[in-house]
């Protein structure tokens, strides 16, 4: 679906008309959005507002009518700079959330106050999303991951329960890899799932190797004691095995769950995303289908049991992980309810199936795609394509596509894309050459996830629509252990040249002249946002890094610099091929070492910091998922040095999900650049209300009542945007008391 201009955009607000036959539908379903008890309906007591994915409450207080009168009830401003991507947790009057540092802390829901504040052993920068509850009525447990522990506390009081694994956690490390984890990193970003008397948890790992068996684990919420586990890359004799080379459990890592997961709690089914195995984008030493990397897995939730998957990427080299949880709704077909999943991709699909045997419920092509032509590399030779919806985001950038801001941009634009490889999703990488991936690395949908009406079965996806590159070089060992080990672990993010791709991934370019050797080495450590930690380089290896961050860039490439690098050769190719030599006996020669790597994530940006393509650059889409019909779709986001000159509603990158809620409203922040929160229509997409945060919202708002009275909440930040606002808050808004 190619859109060239907002003047074909607003023509999908014409199907604002079809949500009249959605709403007589509505009558016949309200039964399915009922959210249990009354306190239930007031709380938003689990991550995306409960357990089922969907991100709706059915609080009415705020509607339509009424929307535009919102104003800020109170703001929490934590005092602390980073990104915070919190979706809080409401439980009667206490609001759980997390700060910048991962610190947890417990509000008070009616006014901001704080309650009570806990601090892991360690400050840590990773991204956290969301936290966990447990509880039987009597007694509760509040669970928070924090690098690489998951916590139990109590929500009174905000102290350990030491009867919790070891004093109050478990590292989340262990049982994952043989002989010493303590040198790999993992992180919990997502909260675990809660069912039972078990919590269900995946996690982050890095993108390169070594990392971690992506395993989702199920633990006692009492003693933290394992009580089962469901192996993402399949031991022998399990389903799967054969689609990876022999024995590849023993030494592959990731393909895990780090988008979180939903649950039929009344089928007592899990259903877990997973991502991509490593490395993400040079396939070599993992030969075949690779399940169940890049697969919606459907699980006994009582024991881990496989009970249906789907893998939505074949031998994934596009790191196209499955991005969010999926979102459970009942549609209707022929006068009959079906209860369905809805999966979002980063690729711009929609996956629709039955819930209960993974039947899709629109048809779904494997189509051809071209063989990978880098040695070494055997790519699928089809990937499943859904065929409706239709795709929320630009799927082929051609020439007609590049960015018209300015006659200048135009021209640049136009020379860079000559160089380009673009033929649309799923085209091999090729080496010394950029492949156009559209749309980007982000996403499509990203970690925010969508939001689903469960009485009209109407989903709203917010998306990005821009273009980012990546390709493949070859692998040059220098004998240099600091310019090895960059190559290896760290020019994925920061890129060959180490100018990075901006604001995402920083420049390390004179990086000593800005950072202490300390404040480097505790990001590499620690990681931060969206990089990952590397606790395993110490010693020479950390030393060689530090000196090869000093290096100038003509001697980077060179294995010139510092003498601080000249350590043996043979510590070198230690360091830069420590788990790939492992891996020889997989593939034979062309396993034997990695012969490619990735050249980096680069945003098609053009020199001004903009898209380099035509608008639209983000968008919140309505879909009917009855019919797979779009209702209407409309730009989210602004550049408000673009809106003074005239350029309006193209759209932004934009990072949380939606909300909706029975009032008929849309409210979703995620944006950027203007850091607006909004609220929409739901039937017709017309844009109602809109504040400008003191950050930017890059988050999934909640919504909650207290004392009769609807609040909204969203966490901000500024870190994705260094040249904006820096800072973080909460801010919660409500209707004004009536005079």
């Amino acid at each position: 679906m190619r859109i060239r201009s907002w003047a074909a955009v607003t023509v999908f607000t014409l199907f604002g008309m079809a949500l009249w036959q959605v709403q007589a539908r509505q009558a016949n379903v309200v039964a399915a959005a009922s959210r249990g008890s009354e306190a239930t309906a007031r709380d938003w007591p689990v991550y995306n507002g409960g357990v089922n994915g969907d991100h709706y409450s059915p609080l009415t207080q705020i509607n339509r009518s009424n929307v535009s009168r919102l104003k800020v009830a109170w703001t929490f401003d934590m005092h602390e700079k980073g990104g915070l991507q919190t979706n809080p947790l409401v439980i009667g009057r206490i609001l759980y959330a997390y700060t910048p540092s991962q610190k947890v802390i417990a509000l008070d829901g009616a006014t901001g106050k704080v309650i009570w504040t806990f601090s892991p052993e360690m400050p840590g920068g990773q991204p956290t999303r969301g936290l966990s509850y447990w509880t039987d009525g009597k007694e509760s447990i509040l669970f928070a991951g924090a690098l690489t522990n998951l916590y139990a506390l109590d929500p009174a009081t905000g102290k350990l329960i030491p009867t919790f694994g070891d004093q109050g956690k478990i590292d989340l490390r262990k049982g994952l890899a043989e002989g010493d984890y303590t040198g790999v990193y993992l992180a919990p970003t997502t909260p675990g799932l809660v069912f039972k008397d078990m919590i269900i948890v995946g996690f982050r790992a890095p993108e390169e190797e070594p990392a971690l068996h992506g395993d989702i684990r199920a633990f006692d919420v009492h003693t933290g004691a394992l009580r089962w586990t469901f192996h993402t890359i399949p031991h022998p004799g399990e389903y799967g095995y054969e689609t990876w080379p022999k024995d590849a459990w023993k030494i592959t890592g990731a393909a895990n769950n780090w988008a979180g997961m939903s649950l039929d709690e009344k089928r007592g089914i899990l259903y877990a995303p997973t991502g991509s195995a490593v490395t993400d984008f040079y396939g070599y030493d993992r030969a075949g289908d690779d399940l169940f990397a890049d697969t919606l897995l459907a699980l006994d939730a009582n024991t881990g049991k496989r009970i249906w998957h789907f893998q939505g990427v074949h031998h994934d080299i596009w790191d196209r992980d499955f991005p969010s949880p999926p979102a459970l709704v009942t549609i209707h077909r022929d006068g009959k309810a079906i209860d369905a999943v809805a999966q979002t991709t980063k690729q711009g699909f929609v996956f629709l199936f039955d819930r209960a045997n993974g039947k899709p419920l629109f048809p779904i092509e494997e189509k051809p795609f071209p063989a990978s032509n880098v040695p070494g590399e055997t790519t699928s030779p089809t990937q499943p394509i859904p065929q409706l919806p239709l795709p929320y985001a630009r799927q082929l950038l051609t020439a007609d596509m590049l960015t018209t801001r300015t006659p200048e941009a135009h021209a640049w634009a136009v020379e860079q894309f000559k160089t380009f490889r673009s033929e649309g999703q799923f085209i091999p990488f090729s080496v010394d050459k950029q492949t156009v991936v559209f749309p980007g690395f982000d996403g499509g949908a990203e970690w925010g996830g969508p939001a689903i009406d469960p009485r009209t079965g109407v989903i709203y996806v917010n998306a990005n629509d821009i273009a980012w590159t990546g390709g493949l070089t070859a692998t040059k060992t220098s004998g240099n252990a600091g310019t090895d080990l960059y190559q290896h672990q760290c020019s994925m993010c920061h890129g060959a040249d180490r100018k990075g791709s901006p604001p995402a991934f920083p420049s390390l370019v004179h990086v000593d002249q800005r950072l202490s050797d300390a404040a480097i080495t505790s990001l590499i450590h620690d990681g931060k946002a969206r990089m990952p930690a590397f606790p395993g380089i110490t010693g020479e290896k950390l030393d060689a890094i530090l000196a090869f961050l000093k290096t100038d860039s003509d001697a980077m490439n060179t294995g010139k610099g510092n003498s601080a690098q000249k350590i043996s050769a043979e510590s070198s190719a230690r360091t830069a091929n420590t788990t790939l030599s492992s891996k020889s006996e997989l593939g034979g020669a062309e396993a034997a070492t990695a012969r490619y790597h990735f050249t980096g994530y680069r945003k098609f940006l053009d020199p001004d910091g903009y898209p380099a393509i035509v608008p639209p650059w983000g968008t919140l889409n309505a879909i009917d998922l009855n019919t797979g019909k779009y209702l209407w779709k409309v730009p989210l986001g602004e550049y408000p040095e673009l809106m003074a000159k005239g350029m309006k509603a193209t759209g932004s990158e934009n990072y949380g999900g939606p909300i909706i809620t029975a009032g008929g409203v849309v409210i979703v922040s995620a944006t950027i650049y203007d850091r607006k929160i909004r609220a929409f229509d739901s039937r017709t997409g017309k844009l109602l209300w809109e504040y400008e945060l003191p950050y930017a919202g890059n988050a999934t708002p909640a919504t909650y009542m207290i004392d009769g009275k609807q609040y909204v909440v969203i966490a901000a930040s500024g870190a994705r945007n260094p040249a904006g606002p820096q800072g973080a808050a909460y801010v919660a808004f409500a209707l004004p008391q009536r005079t």
